[in-house]
């Protein structure tokens, strides 16, 4: 019989899912806002202010930066757990990418959705 310790961490497979969907969803809009900077072929910072204010562009640019955001946690949380041992620093880490990961998030708020 196989005596398994469990101490707190989940076995990987819904991180192992949300992580391709993530990557699924920035790959889809990399290529839908390379279709529409295509189309519209911006040649000044007004287009660009134009493309960008748009409700769909505004949307799915959002969802772009949590789909990152998200992404960039479950990969920077699993490298401080395979690899940084003492708890103390892995959690100081875990800290730090958390605190930068919604600060990152709150910038994307703020440009999108208060200076567009």
């Amino acid at each position: 019989m196989i005596n398994r310790i469990v101490v707190g961490a989940r076995y990987g497979l819904k991180d192992w899912i949300i992580q391709r969907v993530t990557a699924v969803v920035m790959a889809v809009y990399t290529l839908f806002i390379g279709i529409v900077l295509v189309a519209v072929r911006p040649a000044d910072f007004s287009v660009w202010i134009a493309v960008f204010s748009h409700g769909m562009v505004k949307f799915a640019t959002f969802l772009f930066a949590l789909s990152l955001f998200y992404h960039a946690w479950i990969g920077m949380r699993d490298l401080w757990m395979d690899y940084i041992k003492p708890v103390g620093l892995r959690l100081t880490l875990h800290v730090l990418t958390i605190l930068a990961l919604v600060g990152y998030t709150g910038w994307v708020i703020e440009i999108l959705f208060w200076r567009l």
